[in-house]
């Protein structure tokens, strides 16, 4: 378990809390944390076997901060299974998509703080962080059909969420984008829905001024070079229902 810092000024920082996982069957994740002054915002906290190490790392990096928000980018437990306890031991509040709020408390949200959890309109949203603002971004059907990513202007930090994952890859950047197509290949072609999804989406994320892409799951993508490149990647690849569709027939 170690952190790693993507932006550092005085006033602003960005944290990187690597995998807390214990290397079993659970998949691995990423943990970010963003802090602007007073305040700061945990990105996707995780699930319950993490729970209590991500608390304690979170709590750490902010040291006299206190924890706004929390950003669960849609609904799967990797994300989200934990964020009861989040919201009983913190006064955070979560967002998440508004297609999610009705079904995230059957991770056994208490109704002490359900009134926490508040709903993101599909166009997505800015929230403000100490002086700064966050933008949650829209990114439907990549994987989820109610799906949000973060940007911050101040860093140039996309949190991409399961856009950009990895699978089964050591390290923390890419350094050659070639040699990393495999590790992201088989997950994009399975889990994101289509590549008209995957062009609207790069159409979007090339007005906006990128340094790093952070996902959820492996390894970071830094620098405007590597950036365009997974752009270039995401607008060829076919995936979801562009290779699935001949699935769709009833089993012999």
């Amino acid at each position: 378990m170690s952190s790693l810092i993507l932006h550092d000024t005085p006033t602003h920082k960005n944290v990187l809390l690597e995998d807390f996982s214990d290397g079993g069957l659970a998949v691995q994740s990423n943990q970010h944390v963003i802090i602007d002054g007073n305040e700061g915002m945990i990105l996707d906290p995780g699930g319950h076997k993490i729970y209590t190490k991500v608390l304690s790392a979170t709590m750490t990096q902010l040291g006299k901060a206190k924890l706004k928000y929390i950003l669960l980018s849609h609904q799967d437990p990797d994300i989200v299974a934990a964020v009861n306890g989040w919201l009983m031991t913190t006064d955070a509040v979560a967002y998440v998509s508004k297609l999610w709020v009705r079904f995230v408390p059957h991770f056994g949200l208490d109704r002490l703080v359900q009134d926490r959890l508040l709903p993101i309109p599909d166009e997505g949203l800015r929230v403000k962080i100490g002086n700064n603002d966050v933008i949650f971004v829209p990114a439907h059907f990549l994987h989820s059909c109610g799906n949000f990513q973060v940007y911050d202007p101040l860093s140039k930090i996309l949190y991409t969420g399961d856009l950009g994952a990895s699978i089964g890859v050591e390290g923390r950047e890419v350094t050659d984008f070639a040699a990393h197509v495999p590790h992201m290949e088989g997950f994009h072609r399975r889990y994101m829905q289509s590549n008209r999804a995957l062009r609207a989406w790069s159409r979007m994320a090339r007005t906006l001024d990128v340094e790093i892409i952070a996902p959820q799951h492996g390894l970071l993508f830094r620098g405007k070079e590597m950036v365009n490149q997974f752009y270039d990647w995401c607008d060829q690849l076919e995936c979801g229902i562009d290779v699935m569709e001949s699935s769709y027939k009833i089993p012999t």
